[in-house]
């Protein structure tokens, strides 16, 4: 059995994760990490990393950047790997977040859902075939309370699609007045509003043809599914850095 740390277990996402792994056969949640403790979680919830007494074989973590380096200097020092699971890191963190998986194993993903691990190598090989004949437009939604714009999956798209120009590409996040025309770049657009779980549209506009490839995720539960079975996975990995191709190439 697998002993799942929760890190954010007190949000949404992390009441996802705990949901559905109460009746799983291979992986339970022992404890969780957050300022708030709803009552419905029947765990410990601690309020920070250096209260936990449980053992521990991994943690997944849906809370915020703002945890990060706690998170996993406890991980390190423990060598529990770590499931990350947020979003909007600055580049400091992720080197952090690189040194840290040479000590022990670490996931990560923009998007933990398959469809749209799968969305992220269907525009990469059309890139490839349609080439620089048609224009590259990505538009992304999501609900009112995100914070970080362009969204992580966003980010992932563009440089898939960016590969097969060998990283050339410039990336335009919205476009306001006078802009003049498209150069070599990709238009990258975001939309907040109401309770949008997430939908990501790849635009590939052409001299008389459109082509969109699309993803739009229904339930933030395919989110925590997928967080889940990076879990399992990466528990008992050896340390380095992994994402959903290691899961998809299975």
């Amino acid at each position: 059995m697998i002993n799942v740390l929760v890190c954010g277990i007190g949000g949404k996402m992390g009441a996802n994760v705990y949901e559905l792994l109460k009746n799983d056969e291979t992986a339970r949640v022992v404890c969780g990490v957050d300022l708030h403790a709803p009552e419905s979680i029947n765990v410990p919830v601690y309020k920070s990393f250096g209260e936990v007494k449980e053992k521990v074989d991994v943690v997944i973590d849906f809370s915020s950047p703002a945890v990060l380096k706690s998170e996993l200097e406890w991980a390190v020092e423990n060598r529990v790997p770590a499931v990350l699971a947020s979003t909007g890191y600055t580049a400091e963190q992720l080197e952090y977040i690189n040194e840290c998986s040479k000590k022990t194993a670490i996931f990560k993903t923009a998007n933990f859902s398959l469809g749209v691990n799968l969305l992220v190598k269907l525009v990469k090989k059309a890139a490839e075939v349609l080439g620089e004949s048609f224009d590259i437009e990505i538009i992304e939604k999501h609900h009112n309370q995100k914070v970080d714009a362009p969204s992580g999956t966003a980010i992932m798209l563009a440089e898939s699609v960016n590969e097969a120009f060998d990283g050339n590409k410039r990336y335009v996040n919205g476009r306001s007045g006078t802009v003049g025309k498209r150069g070599k770049e990709i238009g990258m657009h975001a939309v907040r509003g109401g309770t949008i779980v997430g939908e990501h549209d790849v635009l590939f506009a052409g001299e008389d043809e459109i082509i969109t490839l699309s993803h739009s995720a229904r339930s933030k539960r395919v989110f925590a599914a997928g967080a889940i079975k990076a879990a399992k996975f990466i528990a008992g990995k050896k340390s380095g850095i992994y994402d959903m191709n290691d899961v998809l190439s299975l």
